[in-house]
């Protein structure tokens, strides 16, 4: 369906042919065709889709188009989609809005839904109370396997999920039952003697990423969330795990970049914003450049006595910036993934050692021979080669480095990525190259 077609059906008023292509579409798709429509385009668009499935294409909307249905829909249609709106999908859509809205919304729900969603909203950004929903299936050990199914049917349609099922005692998690073990066993069977209970949980204040690094680990479909007494107050859906997986790589890549992260989208992010988000970054690291600058108007008279010595800046300065990214990149990434800790420290420098001297002399060599064939200037093809390899050296130990002392104190690894290491290592590249030049040359 391409979104001429269909706000030609719209111009039309063809509304049977509309609610009869939305019926088959997928929730997520009709979201982005949504996306396409002008803001009257989209009031009638959304008011077309079935209403069991319109819950679910608002939560996969944008939270500009969000807002916009909220302020024009009436008391009766807000109700609707409030009630068939899970509870974390509720709360995300609420971070979101502006205040007006957020209060309207709040006064349409019930009590008992108002007090959840206060709840969840107080919990800290980022942790898992914050992406948890408080809907889930409680089961008793006691309860037979018909028991259980019956119950399932009766509260299952109001559930985020009932994939995996959670056996409570006085509201403490004491197992977990799937719906395979429910539909694979005798009907007598208690829910006590199938239950798991080898349990991995998290609590509220546990950081999102380590819930979301839990789903990866275990393949889990939700992972139950204890509050600080032991006691079961909600789960993450592997939905929302996912979410979170997107937004930290999106978060990273952004500050790897140099840009201060955004949570709205690109074109709903303004030109203003985006001025902000990147020139704070470019401020910081233009000054931190003019050091490489003030080292280098210190040797004047060595570009004086050899001319050529500048030629060989550029090439010295981006290998050394490039070998420091690339270790920074992936110790990032192993940060990310758990794969190595601060206590690795020894093992990686010492990995990126070695790494760095095969690197270096293959560099070293290769550009050594390139120079002398040049300009059959032997003391020159010198420079450049025990340049090359203390730089590759230096900059691959910063690299991976400087990520895991941002990890330690408590600061995103990917601060220390390309930009901010890059300056760093072309300091360190311009004091090593002179530093050997002058040696060689005998300059003062």
């Amino acid at each position: 369906m391409t979104i001429t077609i269909f706000k030609d059906l719209l111009l039309k008023k063809d509304y049977k042919t509309i609610q009869n292509i939305l019926n088959v579409m997928n929730a997520v798709d009709i979201a982005l065709l949504l996306s396409e429509l002008e803001d009257k385009e989209l009031a009638i668009a959304f008011r077309l889709i079935p209403k069991d499935e319109a819950s679910d294409v608002f939560s996969n909307m944008s939270s500009t188009m969000q807002a916009y249905l909220v302020e024009i829909f009436t008391e009766k249609e807000l109700k609707e989609l409030l009630d068939n709106l899970y509870m974390d999908d509720t709360v995300d859509m609420l971070g979101e809005l502006p205040a007006n809205l957020v209060t309207r919304i709040l006064d349409t729900v019930d009590n008992s839904k108002r007090n959840d969603i206060n709840l969840l909203l107080n919990y800290p950004d980022d942790s898992a109370g914050s992406i948890m929903t408080t809907e889930y299936v409680a089961l008793k050990k006691d309860m037979t396997v018909r028991d259980a199914m019956r119950h399932i049917k009766d509260v299952g349609i109001h559930k985020e999920t009932i994939y995996t099922c959670y056996v409570l005692e006085r509201r403490k998690l004491i197992g977990i039952v799937t719906a395979k073990d429910l539909m694979t066993m005798d009907d007598d069977t208690k829910i006590g003697d199938i239950m798991e209970t080898e349990l991995i949980s998290v609590h509220t204040h546990t950081d999102q990423e380590e819930a979301a690094r839990l789903f990866s680990k275990y393949d889990f479909l939700a992972l139950p969330v204890l509050d600080a007494d032991g006691l079961m107050v909600g789960i993450i859906t592997v939905d929302d795990a996912i979410d979170v997986v997107v937004d930290e790589a999106t978060e990273d890549m952004t500050v790897m970049a140099a840009v201060t992260p955004s949570e709205k989208s690109y074109f709903d992010t303004s030109v203003f914003a985006h001025a902000k988000n990147r020139f704070v970054w470019l401020l910081v690291l233009m000054f931190s450049a003019t050091i490489t600058g003030t080292i280098i108007t210190r040797y004047e008279n060595a570009f004086a006595a050899v001319p050529l010595l500048v030629s060989f800046i550029p090439m010295l300065m981006d290998t050394g910036g490039n070998c420091g990214s690339q270790s920074s990149t992936l110790i990032i990434r192993g940060l990310a993934l758990d794969e190595i800790k601060f206590k690795d420290i020894f093992r990686v420098i010492f990995k990126e050692f070695r790494i760095a001297l095969l690197v270096g002399i293959g560099l070293a060599i290769a550009n050594g021979i390139r120079i002398f064939i040049m300009y059959k200037d032997l003391k020159m093809a010198i420079v450049i080669a025990l340049s090359l390899s203390l730089i590759v050296i230096i900059a691959k130990i910063i690299g991976c480095t400087l990520p895991l002392f941002a990890k330690k104190l408590h600061m995103d690894p990917a601060i220390m990525a390309s930009p901010l290491i890059t300056t760093v290592v072309d300091t360190c590249s311009i004091m090593i190259y002179f530093s050997i030049a002058t040696r060689v040359f005998t300059l003062s």
